[in-house]
């Protein structure tokens, strides 16, 4: 390699470096002047987050190894790379797993071919400290034999840690200009955190940095499965509150004999039972947040009692006559029309708008297409690592008929799907084989048992040429015909209610509810 190739490589990431640019980006453009650099399949940067690795760019990888996160302890070679503080290379017999085996994008080749046979790396260091690592991988053996190709990475090393230091730098300025007041850090965890890249997610990202640094109250809807807690916590995290509890309750499991307990506390011998004096989720939630989740289900003389703590921070224990403050901040969220229901008179117009303060509505997974396969790889490595498998990919049939689906059961139905998916896949190849379990296993679509789902594409169908007058208004129609869908439905399965709500679609509560309203029997 000549001089002129590589400084042609390197001289635009240095005066990227002066650039104001996405941080996609910047990492987009160094992983492609390294390919340039050294002839790999894929390369990868990972930031090291405590004992997690996550890809933060990736070039050559199939889309979903962008979702996943490596646990140190479960990949060796990554281990090793930290430890060894220099640019590294894993001999092609070497006996380690590669993280990277079946993952590199592969082209058509046979899946017995998509083992990785030459891999070396880097760790970056920021201040002293390791912040990630830059690995390149090929699947041809003796790729990167060459010495030379060590000492360039070494070299590559320095500069790609100063494009990261100017993206880290970028990032902590942005964050300052969306809330100078914010003190609250975001930890590093093994929690799960929003994931995604796409536009609608990229906008709600902006909306909960430009949220999370007042204290508002937030009112998060969307569709189930959407993730309207790991929104909640994501304000709670980046806001002044962040070193205090969130304090979370789910509205639809408080009896309304017990509500006032749950929420306000109680004092000794308010009611049989009440033994000893006890602080309700507000006080528990003081100086923090209160995440009020399914605030649709509330009746309305419960709406009454929170109604006032809402409005002072005032409160009285069950029981009690003494006032309490509490500085509390509530974030609610719902799957429900909280318009449509003020409007039908179950829910009170003051305390609807005392929690849309400011609202946050979440894209369903079907508006947010590009991120399929990114979730799908974080659920696969989540069930590689507690299955203890060598492996886990999706073939590129698999793969099609997830960005096929229509997912009205939406992130959640995702995971549950993988979660399903592996085990069928996995007692499919212990069926198969004499001993073991294989090195590599890959999920068809089979496996994954994906039906059209009640959101699919139907072929366009005639408008009828007229209309009768309508005898009824139209919640009344819709009511009505709710109550025969969800009848006929209970009746076909003598009553069951997790058989009708698996055939209607809907969460098993969420059906019980709704029949609650509609004033449906089980019988």
């Amino acid at each position: 390699m000549t001089t002129s190739h590589i400084l042609n490589a390197v001289i635009p990431l240095v005066a990227d470096l002066a650039q104001d640019m996405p941080e996609r980006e910047r990492m987009r453009r160094l992983l492609a002047a390294l390919r340039t650099l050294l002839p790999a399949d894929a390369v990868a940067l990972l930031r090291l987050e405590g004992e997690w690795l996550r890809p933060m760019a990736i070039d050559g990888l199939v889309p979903d190894a962008l979702g996943r996160r490596f646990r140190l302890s479960e990949h060796p070679r990554f281990a090793q790379l930290l430890a060894a503080g220099q640019a590294m290379r894993f001999a092609p017999d070497s006996p380690l797993p590669d993280p990277y085996d079946g993952l590199v994008a592969h082209h058509g080749q046979p899946i017995a071919e998509l083992h990785v046979h030459d891999c070396m790396g880097c760790v970056l260091q920021l201040g002293g400290l390791p912040w990630g690592l830059l690995t390149l991988d090929a699947m041809q053996p003796g790729r990167f034999a060459d010495a030379a190709s060590l000492e360039l990475l070494q070299a590559f090393s320095n500069l790609a840690a100063a494009t990261v230091a100017t993206a880290e730098r970028v990032q902590q300025m942005a964050q300052l200009a969306h809330s100078a007041s914010s003190t609250g850090t975001v930890k590093a965890s093994t929690d799960r955190v929003l994931l995604g890249h796409s536009p609608a997610m990229r906008r709600l990202q902006k909306d909960i940095a430009l949220i999370a640094g007042s204290d508002l109250s937030v009112l998060i809807t969307g569709e189930t499965g959407t993730g309207k807690e790991l929104v909640a916590r994501a304000v709670h995290a980046q806001s002044s509150r962040a070193s205090h509890p969130m304090v979370s309750i789910n509205c639809a499991a408080l009896p309304d004999n017990l509500v006032e307990s749950e929420l306000f506390g109680h004092v000794r011998g308010a009611f049989t039972g009440a033994q000893t004096e006890r602080s309700g989720k507000f006080e528990q939630a003081h100086q923090g947040t209160l995440f009020l989740d399914e605030v649709g289900e509330l009746s309305l003389p419960v709406q009454a009692k929170l109604l006032r703590v809402l409005q002072s921070g005032q409160l009285q224990r069950l029981g009690s006559d003494r006032e309490h403050h509490v500085d509390v901040r509530v974030i609610a969220a719902t799957n429900r029309d909280l318009a449509a229901e003020v409007s039908a008179g179950r829910m009170r117009s003051d305390f609807y708008h005392r929690l849309n303060v400011y609202p946050l509505q979440l894209p369903s997974l079907r508006e947010r297409d590009s991120d399929v396969l990114l979730l799908a790889g974080y659920f696969l490595e989540e069930n590689r690592s507690r299955l203890q498998l060598g492996g886990l990919r999706l073939d590129a049939a698999a793969q099609a008929a997830l960005l096929k689906h229509a997912w009205p059961g939406n992130v959640r139905e995702l995971e549950h799907l993988i979660s399903r998916a592996v085990l069928k896949a996995l007692s499919r190849q212990d069926a198969g084989a004499s001993r073991g379990r294989p090195r590599m296993l890959t999920l068809r679509t089979d496996d994954l048992e994906i039906g059209p789902g009640p959101h699919a594409q139907q072929p366009p169908q005639q408008e009828p040429a007229s209309m009768p007058a309508p005898t009824t208004s139209l919640r009344d129609a819709v009511a009505a015909h709710e109550r025969a869908l969800i009848s006929a439905s209970l009746n076909r399965h003598h009553g069951s209610w997790a058989a009708a709500a698996r055939e209607l679609q809907v969460d098993r509560a969420n059906l019980q509810r709704m029949a609650k309203r509609l004033n449906i029997g089980k019988s």
